[in-house]
């Protein structure tokens, strides 16, 4: 064994790291083909190994995003659970979230929550499990303007945010309604200068 001239010690007092990226999410199923088919059509993803017992997708470069294991016996989650609430995907720009929902209503998957948090407007989709899927877009360009927000009165008085339409949404997008009134969509009346 050749030994490395640096000298090297593993330090339990070293300086806290924050991770480097979120690789994957494992799921365990008893609809195994019906989350790996859910998964490949929401988040376009394809399975890049996979068997009848453990599946790997993913969506990007990555060597897999999500896993699927096979647990026939489990129950789909019916809200009552503890556990994860949802996973969430930043999307490039509102166009893309509105393709990606007519994508999705073409293939007859709907979002359970269309909502506009104020920070974000983000549509939600429900897997096969129970497990919820959110798509979402940035509704600030600076951190400046992010803080503002959560300064307004709106956000103290309703942190969560306000349901909006998709089909209302795309109508508005498509007639050209400028971002600073699409991305206050279900709000109240509220000037950018103000935020």
């Amino acid at each position: 064994m050749t030994l490395t001239t640096e000298p090297r010690k593993v330090d339990a007092e070293s300086a806290p790291v924050s991770p480097r990226m979120f690789a994957h999410a494992v799921f365990a199923t008893g609809q195994y083909e019906q989350m790996i088919e859910w998964y490949g059509k929401v988040l376009n993803a394809r399975v890049v190994a996979g068997g009848p017992f453990l599946t790997f997708m993913s969506f990007d470069q990555e060597h897999h995003r999500l896993a699927f294991i096979n647990q026939p016996k489990l129950m789909t989650r019916d809200g009552k659970q503890a556990g994860l609430d949802h996973l969430a995907y930043t999307l490039p720009d509102l166009g893309t979230l509105l393709n990606t929902y007519a994508r999705l209503k073409k293939a007859g998957i709907m979002p359970v929550w269309p909502v506009n948090h104020g920070l974000t407007t983000s549509l939600y989709y429900q897997d096969p499990d129970g497990h919820r899927v959110e798509f979402q877009v940035d509704n600030f360009d600076t951190v400046e303007e992010l803080q503002g927000w959560f300064s307004r009165p709106e956000f103290a008085d309703n942190p969560i945010g306000v349901g909006f339409d998709p089909e209302a949404l795309i109508t508005l997008y498509e007639a050209g309604a400028p971002r600073s009134e699409l991305i206050r969509i279900g709000w109240p009346e509220v000037k950018t200068e103000q935020i």
